[in-house]
């Protein structure tokens, strides 16, 4: 480390001004920062100290995260293993099928072939991710002469794990592009964004897209059998409703154990509610993200969820489906604990964090009861209360500032005695 902190200083000059590659100084300064701490500090009893600066504020949140990356690399490759050892599948994809197969004689499912196999799903869309939306946010940043910020970091790790496994790579370059340019530097860059840049990419490619990245098959193997068609089990709840995950009327306790865990189709880093929860655990403790928030998010859909369930529908099996059940399928959790706590596109006064997560809440269920054609939802519901968080926040500032003007000037009683 001392020879690579050697190295930089040494080359430091060339990109500072003055120096030939004087245009490109915000990517010295970049993979500087990253690797290092920054040798600037500051001075003097007017500047407010803190040991969490932007860039550990990222590797916090990555390191959160990382519990999801397992839970995708393992699932996807268990998915596609069992696909294929079954017989529903000949092949899910050429090439990694076949990479796959050089090292391991059969596709039986187990823990370090699972792993293996999941690895040539998620590490091509990560990789493609960040070379492609990194391109983009240095390109903005030398175009306006501003430092490459760290917050891409979290996007090119949020991003592949709420995609489909089989997507082509071509969209994934197409969609991180369109949610950096859209979602984030059309705004001024990080810290000025409205909309979550992963999920603006995320909507882009749903709607320009749908076969590939649809909301009830994220799972499309390429030689597929009948009555194995990949669908993720909120698709199945908008069929058939709580009779899908029921035995006997009963509620399948191993199924929502595993959907609770993991072991289900869907986006790659969605489908373990326990992996978000020990990534909550950590955000939580960290203070990075809000609790209100992610409580919010619940109460909206435990509150949605039961008023739906009174009134009941004849033709929608949705109405029924129960609380316990939203909460575990889907990117429920994911977006809950990830994706609502965006410190930049939600709420940041701490009464209009409930508020903006119960509405987060109460838009996920809508959106996945009312229009089962999209059984999914979290994606639009927080993409619909981001552009709703700066009013949420200008109510509650304005609120506070009238009551303390009317407090202004008064007397304490105390001070009258």
């Amino acid at each position: 480390m001392r020879f690579l902190r050697e190295f930089l200083d040494s080359q430091k000059k060339h990109f500072e001004k003055g120096g030939k590659l004087e245009a490109l100084y915000p990517f010295y300064e970049a993979n500087d920062t990253l690797l290092f701490t920054p040798g600037e500090v500051t001075h003097g009893k007017t500047h407010l100290r803190d040991a969490l600066d932007l860039k550990r504020m990222m590797i916090t949140v990555v390191l959160a995260l990382l519990p999801c990356v397992l839970m995708a690399l393992y699932n996807t490759g268990f998915q596609a293993n069992n696909a294929i050892a079954s017989g529903a599948a000949t092949a899910i994809d050429g090439w990694r099928t076949d990479l796959y197969r050089m090292i391991f004689s059969d596709f039986t499912p187990n823990f370090l072939g699972n792993l293996l196999h999941g690895a040539l799903y998620f590490i091509p869309v990560m990789l493609v991710t960040f070379i492609v939306g990194g391109h983009v946010e240095v390109a903005f940043a030398l175009g306006r002469k501003h430092e490459v910020n760290e917050g891409f970091l979290v996007t090119g790790f949020l991003f592949p794990l709420i995609l489909p496994p089989t997507i082509p790579l071509w969209e994934v370059g197409l969609g991180i592009a369109f949610g950096v340019l859209v979602g984030k530097e059309v705004f001024g860059g990080t810290g000025m964004n409205v909309l979550n840049v992963a999920l603006t990419g995320r909507a882009f490619l749903f709607f320009a897209y749908p076969a590939e990245i649809s909301g009830d098959k994220v799972w499309i193997a390429a030689n597929v059998t009948d009555g194995t068609s990949g669908a993720t089990w909120l698709a199945r709840m908008a069929e058939k409703g709580v009779e899908a995950v029921s035995v006997n009327g009963q509620c399948n306790t191993g199924l929502w154990l595993d959907s609770f865990f993991g072991f289900i189709p869907g986006s790659m880093g969605e489908t373990s509610a326990f992996a978000a929860l020990l990534g909550a655990i950590v955000l939580i403790a960290t203070q990075i993200g809000s609790w209100r928030t992610m409580a919010g998010v619940l109460f909206g859909t435990i509150f949605t969820t039961v008023l739906l369930n009174a009134v009941g529908s004849d033709t929608n099996p949705m109405f029924a489906v129960p609380f316990y059940w939203h909460i575990v399928v889907g990117g429920w959790a994911f977006g809950t604990v990830f994706m609502a706590t965006d410190p930049v596109t939600s709420a940041f006064t701490e009464a209009g964090k409930w508020f903006y997560g119960f509405g987060i809440g109460v838009m996920v269920i809508l959106i996945r009861v009312v229009n089962p054609a999209y059984p999914e939802g979290m994606m639009l519901a927080i993409l619909f209360m981001n552009m709703f968080a700066p009013f949420i926040d200008y109510f509650f500032v304005q609120a506070n500032i009238k009551r303390r003007l009317s407090g202004y000037g008064r007397v304490p009683a105390q001070a009258k005695k």
